[in-house]
């Protein structure tokens, strides 16, 4: 989950600015099925022209495929080390 602001959360007199979740990735775990999704704040998605909106869902699908293969990965990695010590 990403969050945070471009002035990297301070405001100009130093306090905390509030965080806002712009961008969010979830990956779930059912026993061996393993899934990825990704969320744009509905605010920012408005903003997007249909190009940038393309370009980042062809960005995001890449981002979550990793993310998810690599959860898998750690994920199966853990079960072979614990059916191990058994």
């Amino acid at each position: 989950m990403a969050t945070g602001s471009a002035s990297g959360g301070q405001s100009p007199e130093n306090k905390p600015l509030p965080e806002t979740e712009i961008l969010n990735v979830v990956v779930q775990r059912e026993g061996q099925k393993v899934s990825t999704k990704w969320g744009l704040h509905p605010n920012l998605k408005e903003e997007l022209k249909p190009e940038e909106w393309k370009e980042l869902t062809e960005i995001m699908g890449k981002v979550t495929t990793i993310i998810g293969n690599r959860f898998t990965q750690v994920l199966d990695q853990i079960d072979q080390e614990t059916s191990g010590s058994a």
